[in-house]
């Protein structure tokens, strides 16, 4: 057992480390492993203005984010017992979204000092979703995931509307908020990094603080209670953290949906359902499947270059539909 988790864990630094070589060779401009060498010692060489200033920070940016996206749907999932959430089926990433884009068109720079009104906004756009559906999907008491799932839906769709009517109405701004809805890492600079190395790095080791918890609640919760866990508390404490994470995100580069969604089920398909190797293993995962469909977006049509975000939807369409089919299944 311990050699298999030995070998899975090296499997996924080994494909993450691989496909972080992949993004920083290829791109509107492809970098030879010998002109990357090149870039590391000489200073003032072009090689060094892409491969320092655009490629390595975006290569970065994309794995941080990647690897939180995917931390918060293996929560998510674990809390919430059902396979087909993440920050985006339950909405959380369009109201995160619909945050951005308020304050994007009411122009609002910062709140609190040092925090940019962008991601502040986003943040309580996350939350205030994930409070919404939550209290949707609440029936009496019981928390049905099937319930869950479609109010996360509905409200999706109810504030993808909003922004509708809020692009009509500021048209002067509509580019801005279009590159917001469409989620991309094209604007990747060293500030982003850091922005997201401070807040999305701390909430994902967190995030992995409470496996034990996760591994409670996968027995229901009443088990979970009856076992010593705060429910309450714990649920409470990991949905934040995931509402920061997912809202840092989005601020930084807009809505990247189902990663979430595709990690955590890759992991538990070669390593099982524990918690501690799911968690670990899902930001690996998460982090190589997001630098890859970053990567895979820009050279597809270069010189220009398809979003990450739009590159997730195409990729998890197809996961979806098979996950439903899985859950129809009376062998599954």
């Amino acid at each position: 057992m311990v050699k298999k988790q030995g070998i899975l864990y090296l499997a996924a630094i080994s494909l993450l480390f691989f496909s972080l070589l992949l993004a920083m060779r290829f791109g509107a401009v492809n970098i030879s492993i010998g002109e990357i060498w090149q870039a590391l010692g000489q200073e003032g060489s072009k090689f060094q203005l892409i491969f320092y200033q655009i490629r390595l920070p975006r290569v970065i940016l994309g794995a941080i984010m990647g690897a939180g996206l995917a931390m918060t749907g293996a929560v998510m999932q674990g809390i919430f017992q059902n396979p087909l959430v993440d920050s985006y089926t339950l909405g959380m990433s369009s109201g995160a979204s619909l945050g951005a884009v308020l304050a994007i068109i009411t122009g609002v720079s910062s709140l609190i000092p040092g925090i940019s009104g962008l991601s502040f906004f986003a943040f309580l756009g996350a939350l205030a979703t994930l409070a919404l559906v939550y209290a949707l999907g609440n029936t009496k008491g019981k928390l049905a995931s099937s319930t869950l799932l479609l109010a996360g839906i509905v409200v999706s769709y109810f504030i993808a509307a909003l922004i509708s009517v809020l692009m009509l109405l500021n048209k002067n701004k509509i580019d801005k908020i279009v590159f917001w809805n469409m989620g991309s890492l094209a604007a990747a600079n060293w500030n982003k990094v850091l922005l997201a190395a401070i807040v999305i790095v701390p909430c994902s080791f967190l995030l992995y603080y409470f496996w034990r918890e996760l591994n409670m609640l996968s027995f229901g919760e009443e088990a979970a209670k009856n076992l010593g866990v705060n429910t309450t508390k714990a649920k409470a404490v990991l949905l934040v953290l995931s509402a920061l994470i997912v809202g840092t995100v989005v601020a930084i580069g807009g809505t990247i949906g189902f990663v979430g969604l595709i990690a955590p089920h890759i992991v538990r398909y070669f390593a099982g359902v524990h918690n501690k190797q799911v968690l670990f293993l899902s930001a690996i995962t998460g982090a190589t499947v997001l630098v890859l469909a970053d990567t895979l977006g820009r050279v597809l049509v270069r010189p220009a270059e398809i979003p990450a975000g739009v590159m997730t939807s195409v990729i998890a369409g197809p996961f979806f539909i098979y996950l439903l089919r899985k859950q129809k299944s009376p062998n599954s």
